[in-house]
């Protein structure tokens, strides 16, 4: 399976200390090289910063030349770049949070979850207590939809 991840879902997963259920899941995970920048930026929590510096084995970094295009105009480079490596690698899913950016990759035909999808995804497969991990994830800057969440957590 060939995953590609924008910075949002790989974050927050190592803020609330769930990062080992990407390689869990998935095997190999696929970022762009901008994606690796936006983790190491200087305002990104240290602990991500000190992730990214010594990325694991699971974690692929390619480069990738956006072309111009309309489509992804008004999305930020991250998104733009990780939609451009997943069509690129016929990916068959990309882990991306922004509302836009997955209605965009959604338009382009790409399979889309986000953070809380790898999350139920994660307590389907008995590896993580689903409502201590949304618990954790409310202490981030994480922002998702209330009814959302409170789905979510009525299935478990």
């Amino acid at each position: 399976m060939i995953v590609v991840s924008d910075t949002s879902p790989i974050c927050y997963l190592l803020l609330i200390g769930e990062i080992k259920l990407l390689p869990q899941l998935y095997g190999q995970v696929l970022i762009p090289r901008i994606v690796q920048q936006e983790l190491s930026d200087e305002r990104s929590p240290i602990a991500v910063k000190n992730w990214i510096e010594k990325p694991p084995q699971w974690l692929i970094i390619q480069d990738v030349t956006v072309p111009v295009d309309k489509d992804l105009e008004s999305l930020d480079a991250g998104e733009k770049a990780a939609i451009i490596l997943a069509l690129q690698e016929r990916a068959n899913l990309i882990l991306i949070d922004e509302t836009l950016g997955r209605k965009v990759a959604r338009n382009k035909g790409l399979r889309v979850t986000g953070l809380l999808g790898v999350l139920d995804r994660a307590a389907q497969q008995n590896l993580v207590d689903f409502p201590k991990t949304i618990a954790a994830l409310k202490g981030t800057t994480f922002r998702a939809s209330s009814r959302l969440i409170e789905y979510l957590l009525s299935q478990y």
